[in-house]
């Protein structure tokens, strides 16, 4: 049996973009976007207005972070972790773009303007991974160093991974949301 490989990498996120995760955005609210559910998150914060160590992005927010790592974590809002995932769609499809990180990302100070980010870097991320082909992935990352030899496929399910990990948290945070009251 002939497998084509580009088609299950996108089929995979695609299904649960499409079925699950997407769906479970719809009316996102500012107040939700940005809700601590406890104190100290690690959130989207106004350029200058972080109490974390690092404040990544370029733009008028910024994505809060520290390294190392604490230990415990900081809990990460639903702003937070958006950013996050548009980030990493950004930074891992870009073939033929220029290079994105999260030092030169711009992120969304609101719910509307982070979903249609999203929305955005998503269909540019399957855009890029049909581009590749099953033949691109197998090709070598050549970035970052660490990975510079390992094929595109690593890097385009570590993006599924992401999305679905973090996606059911943003969906749990939402529930949590609701039952706040």
């Amino acid at each position: 049996m002939d497998v084509d490989w580009c088609d299950e990498v996108v089929d995979q996120l695609e299904s649960h973009w499409q079925g699950q995760l997407r769906p479970r955005l719809e009316g996102l609210t500012d107040d939700e976007y940005f809700w601590e559910p406890v104190p100290n998150c690690w959130t989207l914060s106004r350029r200058g207005k972080s109490t974390a160590p690092i404040s990544f992005g370029a733009g008028e927010f910024t994505l809060d972070y520290a390294q190392p790592q604490p230990d415990p974590e900081p809990v990460t809002t639903i702003a937070w972790r958006m950013a996050h995932l548009s980030v990493v769609f950004a930074s891992t499809g870009g073939l033929g773009r220029a290079p994105v990180d999260e030092w030169t990302y711009t992120y969304a100070g609101t719910a509307r303007e982070a979903l249609s980010q999203l929305d955005h870097e998503y269909a540019r991320w399957i855009a890029d991974v049909r581009g590749l082909g099953t033949e691109g992935l197998s090709q070598p990352q050549g970035a970052p160093p660490a990975f510079a030899r390992a094929p595109m496929a690593k890097k385009m399910l570590f993006t599924n991974v992401e999305v679905i990990h973090h996606g059911a948290e943003i969906c749990l945070l939402r529930d949590l949301y609701l039952q706040k009251m």
